[in-house]
Protein backbone atom coordinates (compact mmCIF):
# COMPACT_ATOMS: atom_id res chain seq x y z
CA UNK A 1 0.00 0.00 0.00
CA UNK A 2 1.62 3.43 -0.96
CA UNK A 3 2.35 5.92 1.52
CA UNK A 4 0.86 8.76 -0.61
CA UNK A 5 -2.86 8.03 -1.97
CA UNK A 6 -3.32 9.76 -4.50
CA UNK A 7 -5.59 12.52 -4.85
CA UNK A 8 -8.71 12.76 -7.34
CA UNK A 9 -7.67 14.62 -9.84
CA UNK A 10 -9.06 17.89 -11.32
CA UNK A 11 -11.70 17.34 -13.85
CA UNK A 12 -11.32 19.77 -16.26
CA UNK A 13 -7.37 18.88 -17.16
CA UNK A 14 -8.49 16.61 -20.04
CA UNK A 15 -11.55 17.30 -20.84
CA UNK A 16 -11.14 19.55 -23.36
CA UNK A 17 -10.02 16.04 -25.67
CA UNK A 18 -13.20 14.79 -25.14
CA UNK A 19 -15.72 17.90 -24.23
CA UNK A 20 -14.68 21.09 -24.93
CA UNK A 21 -17.88 22.79 -23.91
CA UNK A 22 -17.01 20.72 -20.63
CA UNK A 23 -14.03 22.94 -20.02
CA UNK A 24 -15.88 25.66 -20.20
CA UNK A 25 -18.72 24.98 -18.08
CA UNK A 26 -15.83 24.43 -15.36
CA UNK A 27 -14.33 27.69 -16.11
CA UNK A 28 -17.89 29.39 -15.86
CA UNK A 29 -18.37 27.61 -12.15
CA UNK A 30 -15.51 29.51 -10.81
CA UNK A 31 -15.45 32.47 -12.85
CA UNK A 32 -19.32 33.32 -13.95
CA UNK A 33 -18.94 36.49 -15.60
CA UNK A 34 -15.51 34.73 -17.72
CA UNK A 35 -15.97 35.35 -21.80
CA UNK A 36 -14.88 32.46 -23.33
CA UNK A 37 -14.24 30.62 -26.36
CA UNK A 38 -12.80 27.51 -26.90
CA UNK A 39 -11.98 25.60 -30.00
CA UNK A 40 -10.52 22.03 -30.89
CA UNK A 41 -7.20 22.50 -32.20
CA UNK A 42 -4.75 19.68 -33.99
CA UNK A 43 -1.37 21.67 -32.87
CA UNK A 44 0.50 19.06 -35.03
CA UNK A 45 -1.36 20.67 -38.30
CA UNK A 46 -0.07 24.06 -39.47
CA UNK A 47 -3.88 25.15 -41.05
CA UNK A 48 -5.76 24.16 -37.88
CA UNK A 49 -3.18 26.32 -35.30
CA UNK A 50 -3.55 29.13 -38.61
CA UNK A 51 -7.32 28.52 -38.00
CA UNK A 52 -7.51 28.80 -34.05
CA UNK A 53 -5.51 32.14 -34.55
CA UNK A 54 -7.63 33.24 -37.63
CA UNK A 55 -10.61 32.74 -35.09
CA UNK A 56 -9.53 34.45 -31.90
CA UNK A 57 -8.29 37.56 -33.97
CA UNK A 58 -12.01 37.43 -35.61
CA UNK A 59 -13.46 37.52 -32.11
CA UNK A 60 -11.20 39.77 -29.78
CA UNK A 61 -8.91 41.61 -32.25
CA UNK A 62 -5.78 40.99 -30.37
CA UNK A 63 -3.73 38.09 -28.78
CA UNK A 64 -1.66 38.63 -25.59
CA UNK A 65 -0.72 35.19 -24.18
CA UNK A 66 0.25 31.90 -25.56
CA UNK A 67 0.56 28.91 -23.20
CA UNK A 68 1.55 25.63 -25.37
CA UNK A 69 0.66 22.81 -23.04
CA UNK A 70 -0.36 20.62 -25.54
CA UNK A 71 2.13 17.32 -25.32
CA UNK A 72 1.98 13.79 -25.63
CA UNK A 73 3.24 11.70 -22.50
CA UNK A 74 0.67 9.59 -20.32
CA UNK A 75 -0.51 7.21 -23.07
CA UNK A 76 3.84 6.84 -23.96
CA UNK A 77 5.33 3.39 -22.99
CA UNK A 78 8.55 3.60 -21.55
CA UNK A 79 10.91 1.48 -23.54
CA UNK A 80 15.02 1.60 -24.24
CA UNK A 81 15.72 4.07 -27.00
CA UNK A 82 16.87 1.48 -29.40
CA UNK A 83 13.17 0.26 -29.15
CA UNK A 84 11.31 3.24 -29.59
CA UNK A 85 9.33 3.01 -33.56
CA UNK A 86 10.29 5.99 -35.51
CA UNK A 87 6.29 6.88 -35.99
CA UNK A 88 6.53 7.17 -32.26
CA UNK A 89 9.20 9.13 -32.33
CA UNK A 90 7.91 11.56 -34.13
CA UNK A 91 4.15 11.48 -32.93
CA UNK A 92 5.99 12.90 -29.49
CA UNK A 93 7.82 15.17 -31.76
CA UNK A 94 5.08 16.52 -34.02
CA UNK A 95 3.08 17.59 -31.04
CA UNK A 96 5.54 18.37 -27.92
CA UNK A 97 8.10 20.43 -30.06
CA UNK A 98 6.44 21.18 -33.68
CA UNK A 99 3.16 22.00 -32.05
CA UNK A 100 5.05 25.02 -30.09
CA UNK A 101 7.01 26.21 -33.13
CA UNK A 102 3.26 26.18 -35.29
CA UNK A 103 1.82 28.01 -32.82
CA UNK A 104 4.34 30.44 -31.99
CA UNK A 105 4.76 31.15 -35.08
CA UNK A 106 1.62 31.85 -36.03
CA UNK A 107 1.30 34.02 -32.79
CA UNK A 108 4.11 36.15 -33.54
CA UNK A 109 3.06 38.60 -35.99
CA UNK A 110 0.33 39.07 -34.32
CA UNK A 111 2.34 40.03 -31.39
CA UNK A 112 4.66 42.43 -33.06
CA UNK A 113 1.82 44.30 -34.33
CA UNK A 114 0.82 44.99 -30.81
CA UNK A 115 4.71 45.13 -29.85
CA UNK A 116 3.19 43.57 -26.72
CA UNK A 117 2.84 39.79 -26.00
CA UNK A 118 3.59 36.92 -23.69
CA UNK A 119 4.45 33.25 -24.73
CA UNK A 120 4.94 30.55 -21.96
CA UNK A 121 5.65 27.27 -23.40
CA UNK A 122 5.11 24.10 -21.01
CA UNK A 123 8.52 22.07 -20.87
CA UNK A 124 9.71 19.82 -18.11
CA UNK A 125 11.91 18.83 -15.18
CA UNK A 126 12.69 15.56 -17.42
CA UNK A 127 15.17 17.48 -19.15
CA UNK A 128 17.40 18.10 -17.05
CA UNK A 129 17.48 14.22 -15.17
CA UNK A 130 17.63 12.89 -18.45
CA UNK A 131 15.00 10.04 -17.39
CA UNK A 132 15.41 6.81 -18.56
CA UNK A 133 13.39 4.72 -21.38
CA UNK A 134 11.63 8.41 -22.43
CA UNK A 135 14.02 9.47 -24.85
CA UNK A 136 11.51 10.81 -26.96
CA UNK A 137 9.92 12.50 -24.39
CA UNK A 138 12.76 13.97 -22.97
CA UNK A 139 14.07 15.27 -26.38
CA UNK A 140 11.08 16.48 -27.16
CA UNK A 141 10.51 19.00 -24.01
CA UNK A 142 14.55 19.88 -23.89
CA UNK A 143 13.66 21.22 -27.50
CA UNK A 144 10.63 23.23 -25.69
CA UNK A 145 13.54 25.03 -23.41
CA UNK A 146 16.02 25.55 -26.38
CA UNK A 147 13.32 27.04 -28.57
CA UNK A 148 12.18 28.88 -26.15
CA UNK A 149 15.40 30.87 -25.34
CA UNK A 150 15.84 30.89 -29.31
CA UNK A 151 13.01 33.09 -30.19
CA UNK A 152 13.39 35.05 -27.11
CA UNK A 153 16.23 36.44 -28.82
CA UNK A 154 14.61 37.26 -31.90
CA UNK A 155 11.22 38.98 -30.94
CA UNK A 156 12.31 40.71 -27.59
CA UNK A 157 13.01 43.57 -29.60
CA UNK A 158 9.06 43.33 -30.32
CA UNK A 159 7.42 43.72 -26.83
CA UNK A 160 7.62 39.56 -26.81
CA UNK A 161 8.56 38.07 -23.45
CA UNK A 162 9.19 34.44 -24.55
CA UNK A 163 9.48 31.91 -21.34
CA UNK A 164 9.19 28.36 -20.36
CA UNK A 165 8.21 26.27 -17.36
CA UNK A 166 9.47 22.64 -16.08
CA UNK A 167 7.35 21.11 -13.88
CA UNK A 168 7.70 17.56 -12.25
CA UNK A 169 5.66 14.84 -12.42
CA UNK A 170 2.28 16.62 -11.99
CA UNK A 171 -0.83 14.05 -11.49
CA UNK A 172 -4.18 14.81 -13.87
CA UNK A 173 -7.12 13.12 -14.77
CA UNK A 174 -5.12 11.58 -17.59
CA UNK A 175 -3.05 9.75 -15.79
CA UNK A 176 -5.69 8.46 -13.56
CA UNK A 177 -6.85 6.50 -16.03
CA UNK A 178 -3.40 5.38 -17.79
CA UNK A 179 -1.85 2.04 -17.03
CA UNK A 180 1.35 2.61 -14.77
CA UNK A 181 0.61 6.16 -12.73
CA UNK A 182 0.11 3.86 -9.31
CA UNK A 183 0.49 5.78 -6.17
CA UNK A 184 3.70 3.73 -6.23
CA UNK A 185 5.04 5.97 -9.15
CA UNK A 186 4.54 8.80 -7.35
CA UNK A 187 6.37 8.24 -3.99
CA UNK A 188 9.67 7.99 -5.94
CA UNK A 189 9.14 11.48 -6.89
CA UNK A 190 7.65 12.65 -3.73
CA UNK A 191 10.27 10.99 -1.59
CA UNK A 192 12.86 13.14 -4.03
CA UNK A 193 11.26 16.65 -3.48
CA UNK A 194 12.40 19.24 -0.53
CA UNK A 195 8.51 19.81 -0.73
CA UNK A 196 7.64 16.34 -0.15
CA UNK A 197 4.22 16.01 -1.61
CA UNK A 198 1.99 14.82 -5.32
CA UNK A 199 2.63 17.96 -8.20
CA UNK A 200 -1.13 19.31 -8.70
CA UNK A 201 -1.74 21.24 -11.72
CA UNK A 202 -2.70 24.01 -9.40
CA UNK A 203 1.04 24.30 -8.04
CA UNK A 204 1.84 25.43 -11.71
CA UNK A 205 -0.85 28.50 -11.79
CA UNK A 206 1.10 31.11 -10.00
CA UNK A 207 3.80 30.71 -12.43
CA UNK A 208 2.08 31.22 -15.44
CA UNK A 209 0.08 34.16 -13.93
CA UNK A 210 3.50 35.89 -13.64
CA UNK A 211 4.79 35.07 -16.82
CA UNK A 212 1.80 36.55 -18.54
CA UNK A 213 1.15 39.43 -16.33
CA UNK A 214 3.26 42.92 -16.46
CA UNK A 215 5.43 41.64 -13.40
CA UNK A 216 7.33 39.82 -15.72
CA UNK A 217 7.80 42.37 -18.59
CA UNK A 218 11.81 42.11 -18.26
CA UNK A 219 12.11 38.30 -17.87
CA UNK A 220 12.53 36.49 -21.38
CA UNK A 221 14.70 33.60 -22.33
CA UNK A 222 14.39 31.74 -18.69
CA UNK A 223 13.15 28.48 -18.06
CA UNK A 224 11.77 28.13 -14.35
CA UNK A 225 11.82 24.46 -12.48
CA UNK A 226 8.48 24.00 -10.56
CA UNK A 227 9.03 20.60 -9.02
CA UNK A 228 8.67 21.08 -5.17
CA UNK A 229 12.42 21.29 -5.27
CA UNK A 230 13.21 18.05 -6.69
CA UNK A 231 16.29 19.20 -8.83
CA UNK A 232 18.02 20.47 -5.10
CA UNK A 233 20.92 17.75 -5.59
Amino acid sequence: MSKHSLPKAPKQSSSIFKDSAKTEEAIRADVPDAELMSQICDVSDEHSVQNLMDTVIEKYGRLDILVNNAAVFASLDRKPFEEIPVDEWDKVMSVNLRGVFFCSRAASPIMKSQNYGKIINIASDTMMKGTTHFAHYVSSKGGVVAFSRAIAKEIGKDGICVNSIAPGLTFTEVMEVEEGFTPARFDRSVSARAIPRIQMPDDLAGTIIYLASSDSDFVTGQCIVVNGGDNLY
